[in-house]
């Protein structure tokens, strides 16, 4: 069994999303129950990581929240369907 762990992705070639995916389903299938969980746990923790990241990218946009909580407040009356946008307003 190799135990080597998934390429050092600074000195190797990169690899596919595919090609990692593989990789892990693979690593997988030789894991034990409570390794699954553990693994499990810490990719919970990397997605939730990188939501948060994402998130903070989205709130160091100047003006951003103040426009969404404006559209937010914008009566659904006043909303245009996007087919009509290149036709002029009644």
């Amino acid at each position: 069994m190799d135990n080597s762990p998934i390429q050092d992705t600074e000195s190797a070639a990169p690899m596919s999303v595919t090609e990692l995916q593989s990789q892990l389903n693979d690593l997988l299938k030789q894991l034990s129950p409570e390794r699954l969980r553990v693994l499990a746990d810490f990719a919970a923790y990397l997605a939730n990581a990188e939501s948060e990241t994402a998130t903070q990218e989205l709130l160091e946009i100047p003006g951003l929240l103040e426009r969404v909580k404006q559209n937010q407040a914008t009566p659904k009356n006043q909303y245009r369907s996007w087919r009509t946008l290149s036709k002029p307003l009644n």
